[in-house]
């Protein structure tokens, strides 16, 4: 048996806690996902960086981009 809580289960505990309670959950909550939102965009960058170093793709203008889109 998992010893993870079903999303149902979390969301009577919420309610079970008294209101500044839950208030800081939500704050507590969206910090974490406001970071894990920026470590995954870091990521992104750095491996874009990389593609860029090796070649496996070139700085392109907006319009560059535009018409290869609309080709």
């Amino acid at each position: 048996m998992s010893s993870l809580l079903r999303f149902d289960e979390v969301l009577e505990a919420i309610d079970k806690l008294p209101s500044e309670d839950q208030e800081t959950l939500i704050a507590i909550v969206e910090r974490r996902r406001i970071a894990r939102r920026r470590a995954d965009v870091a990521a992104e960058v750095q491996e874009a960086r990389q593609e860029l170093q090796t070649g496996g793709c070139r700085p392109q203008t907006p319009a560059d981009l535009m018409k290869e889109i609309l080709s």
